[in-house]
């Protein structure tokens, strides 16, 4: 309490006791796979395409993580992690194949900037610094040939200031045959003059290229060290993790099926672990619906209420190949969840949405087939005559049929996140009626609110959910403890998965006979 000794008025601020609980975000996506540029096994946030293939580059061949990525920002995303995988560990340089473990050429240093050949470009590969072109040109101009056999097949006229449009690892992202990054601790200056050879980079993939069978620990990566799905174990807001590469590695031979089941159960494992993110497993190409009951009861009998699976892959426009191509859909999954989320909200399940930029399936499910597999959780994709290609389930892998849907797993998920992450100035205050009372005032606040928007199921708020936060549940006992317990209840909504409209035959002569 202030002490006054002088007469007077005087203002004081006061807490008014209402902390409004803030609903947190549920759309942030995880991307684990092989990309062209940008640094290893680091979570990198992106938020838009551009940032995007700023930092990992564009389409490449053989690969599924730019096509999700892609599809994610394409179907309404708007935020996601990638990390990078398939090379050398965090901090080194240089182009690396998909899948390659350690095989990345050694980079050349110049002037502060490191370059490399990028995969499958061949051998006799050579850069060389030259003077620009003009009278006086700036000190930090000088032009970068590129040359193959000894022809010259690239030119740039660069620079080595980042402010400017002719920045040298800039116009470097447009070459086909080298890649250049900044050297980390060194200040970036002009190269002197010279031709330097550049080793050369195996093809990605290719028979006899010396790529080393990738390890199921690429993926899992280590909590300490921040790699694989170890390195988002440090953000929070991260809601979804996808594996689009997995896929790729296993048709490239890189990874069994053996391999397959042990990732896929340890992206399970890390959204468990978490509690507040869901997997989004894709299955293995080329399978029909019979295979896919098969697999996911036999092989891969995952019993998870934090997965779903979706089938069958997608086909979409491929820049890197000139056709069309199949992809797995879990990248354009979880931009239609963003989408779903942005327009209807987290309690909607985010099923009958159209996936944009998917031009065909793999297969087209009939309604027998899908028979087979929605029981089994899995969700497919389906195409409707004039209505496009659509999400045509929203389970989850669970048996429990509690948690059967998608979106009630993901609402609770939300609810425990806002809750947790609203109420954290509880902690260390009075543990008596007071604060009980402001936990409930609070949470029944916030918990209202999302019954008005149509996330709980009831006609009233009473009907909705109930908070309890008094003696009942915090005797004496816990108060010495130092805990507080509040008991939160809520009825989720669940989709109308079946819509069912019984016809009967009516006729009215009973009435007439009575006239």
């Amino acid at each position: 309490m202030p002490s006054y000794l002088t007469p007077g008025v005087y203002v004081e601020e006061v807490q008014s006791g209402a902390r409004p609980i803030e609903g947190v975000g549920t759309a942030v996506a995880a991307f684990v796979g092989f990309a062209e540029t940008g640094p290893f096994h680091q979570p990198t946030l992106v938020t838009n395409w551009d940032q995007y293939v700023q930092t990992f580059g564009t389409f490449a061949a053989d690969t599924y993580l730019t096509h999700a990525v892609y599809g994610f920002f394409a179907n309404g995303g708007g935020a996601a992690y990638i990390v990078r995988i398939g090379g050398p560990a965090q901090g080194a340089s240089g182009a690396t194949a998909p899948g390659a473990v350690g095989q990345a050429p050694a980079p050349v240093a110049l002037g502060g900037f490191l370059v490399a050949a990028k995969s499958g470009t061949g051998a006799d590969l050579s850069v060389e610094i030259a003077d620009p072109e003009g009278e006086n040109p700036p000190e930090d101009r000088f032009k970068l040939l590129v040359r193959q056999a000894g022809k010259v097949v690239e030119t740039y006229d660069v620079s080595t200031r980042k402010n400017v449009k002719g920045y040298l690892v800039t116009q470097a992202r447009d070459s086909k045959l080298v890649q250049v990054t900044e050297q980390p601790g060194t200040a970036q200056s002009r190269p002197e003059k010279q031709t330097v050879a550049l080793a050369p980079a195996p093809a990605s993939g290719t028979p006899g290229s010396g790529v080393a069978r990738l390890d199921a620990s690429e993926y899992v990566g280590d909590a300490a060290a921040r790699t694989g799905f170890g390195g988002l174990e440090s953000i929070d807001e991260i809601t979804m993790v996808a594996v689009p590469d997995l896929m790729s590695a296993y048709q490239r031979g890189e990874i069994d099926a053996e391999g397959v089941k042990t990732v896929q159960l340890a992206v399970i494992s890390h959204c468990e672990q978490m509690g507040d993110r869901v997997a989004v497993l894709d299955t293995p190409p080329g399978m029909n619906a019979q295979q896919v009951r098969n697999w996911r009861n036999d092989e891969a009998g995952y019993d998870s209420r934090y997965a779903t699976l979706y089938y069958p892959w997608v086909k979409v426009f491929d820049p890197a190949a000139g056709r069309n191509s199949l992809v797995p859909p879990s990248g354009h999954v979880a931009g239609v969840w963003a989408r779903s989320d942005g327009e209807r909200g987290v309690h909607k399940a985010p099923a009958n949405e159209v996936i944009r930029g998917a031009v065909d399936l793999e297969i087209r499910l009939s309604k027998g087939e899908q028979d087979l597999l929605n029981p089994i959780g899995v969700n497919c994709v389906r195409a409707f005559p004039g209505r496009g290609i659509r999400i045509w389930g929203a389970r989850t892998l669970s048996s429990d049929p509690a948690w059967r849907y998608l979106n009630v797993r993901r609402l609770f998920n939300y609810l425990e996140e806002s809750i947790l992450l609203g109420t954290q100035w509880v902690v260390f205050e009075p543990n008596d009626d007071r604060l009980w009372s402001s936990i409930r005032r609070n949470v029944t606040a916030f918990l209202t609110e999302e019954w008005r928007r149509g996330a709980l199921f009831g006609r009233t708020a009473e009907e909705a959910f109930y908070v309890r936060c008094d003696r009942s549940n915090n005797p004496q006992e816990s108060i010495d403890l130092g805990q507080v317990v509040c008991e939160i209840g809520v009825a989720p909504v669940k989709p109308a998965e079946f819509v069912v409209f019984r016809l009967a035959q009516f006729s009215d002569s009973t009435s007439l006979i009575d006239e």
